[in-house]
């Protein structure tokens, strides 16, 4: 059974520490998968894949736009080292139209010149900017 009391997530980036608080539950992409982490989840490194970071706090829930970085999970504590993490009201969303419109034109028309995993990448981070605004 889950501690009532939660677990410490801490969010940071290389500019700032993002969020820092006590959480019942969160929820994110890593390349093996979404994962969700309850108090007491079992010591575990991952490499997060751009998505939506989902939190579940004992006052409500919040969204943000996560893209890179690694989490370190331990049965007390989440750390997310993070390239980039926007709350939704930090989104620009016409420049995330426009990134996702790019990234899916550089898919569609490819040449040999095109780095695919940067296109998928860039897509990846542009869907996560607009589905979390939704």
């Amino acid at each position: 059974m889950a501690d009532k009391n939660g677990f410490l997530l801490r969010i940071i980036t290389p500019e700032r520490v993002f969020y820092e608080s006590q959480i019942d539950m969160v929820e994110f992409n890593t390349t093996e998968g979404e994962v969700g982490v309850l108090p007491g989840h079992i010591p575990l490194t991952v490499i997060i894949k751009p998505g939506i970071l989902h939190i579940s706090e004992q006052d409500g829930e919040k969204d943000a736009a996560l893209h890179a970085g690694f989490a370190e999970i331990l049965p007390d504590c989440v750390t997310i080292l993070a390239e980039t993490i926007e709350w939704p009201d930090e989104i620009d969303v016409k420049r995330a139209t426009a990134a996702k419109e790019r990234a899916e034109e550089r898919l569609r028309s490819r040449t040999p010149e095109t780095d695919i995993a940067r296109a998928e990448t860039a897509l990846q981070r542009a869907l996560a900017r607009i589905q979390v605004l939704k």
